[in-house]
């Protein structure tokens, strides 16, 4: 990853962060997105850039206001020269039980797991062709196996591995484009229905009886960067073996 550029989304902490620092340390140069999480932001580019300056910088939106998607990449061009790698990491979960669904829900997030990779990748996409560089979004098992009164989450990952699937045509054979999807890396901070009962319930129905690690999406991800040019067009799964048990 020496003298490549990453522009990666949500990238200020949980395994957003842990892709910063493995890119990071494989040689990249990162642009990091982020909405809210400013000090987590400050604090993961500071930590970076100590270990190699000026290798690391930020920038704040939300991906729901469709019209500063491009300024993102262009801005990412002007600082860095470049840009190889676009990861689409952010994506906003919680539950939508069916009867109590507005439309405010389906636009959040429709907007942050499915527009947003779409119209980024868009504006990306003559500089990712110029350079032979690569897409890879953060999917999950549950857009292809639904998880309960979680539907509009799950409708939107879904298309995102739709997207992943249609852009990898779209943009071959210059960029490739490919999809993690998670199983149990770690809980979601705001819903108490993944009490611990529930969080062992999970652990128990995959292969390999444990939750996995921020790391292991990491380690994933740099994998589909820096070490796979005859791979696109795939949705790589990283739950342990939960989706072929669940």
């Amino acid at each position: 990853m020496h003298g490549k550029t990453v522009f990666i989304t949500g990238g200020a902490r949980r395994v957003g962060a842990a892709i910063c620092r493995t890119l990071h340390a494989a040689g990249a140069q990162l642009m990091i997105h982020y909405r809210q999480s400013a000090t987590e932001a400050r604090a993961l580019q500071a930590e970076l850039n100590t270990l190699r300056p000026d290798s690391v910088a930020l920038i704040q939106a939300d991906l729901n206001d469709n019209a500063n998607l491009p300024s993102l990449i262009q801005t990412t061009i002007r600082h860095f020269g470049r840009l190889d790698v676009l990861v689409h990491n952010a994506s906003s979960f919680y539950p939508t039980p069916l009867g109590s669904i507005q439309e405010t829900d389906w636009l959040d997030l429709m907007g942050s797991n499915l527009k947003a990779p779409l119209f980024l990748a868009q504006a990306a996409s003559t500089e990712l062709r110029r350079n032979k560089g690569t897409i890879i979004h953060i999917a999950d098992i549950h857009g292809e196996l639904p998880l309960k009164n979680y539907s509009v989450y799950s409708i939107a990952k879904a298309g995102l591995i739709g997207l992943t699937r249609s852009l990898a045509r779209e943009l071959a054979p210059d960029v490739r484009v490919n999809a993690v999807s998670p199983g149990a890396i770690l809980w979601p901070e705001s819903d108490p229905s993944f009490d611990d009962v529930s969080r062992q319930r999970i652990i128990s129905s995959t292969l390999l009886k444990q939750a996995g690690r921020p790391e292991d999406i990491a380690e994933t991800v740099l994998f589909l960067a820096a070490h796979s040019p005859y791979i696109t067009g795939q949705i790589l799964n990283v739950d342990g073996g939960r989706s072929i048990k669940i």
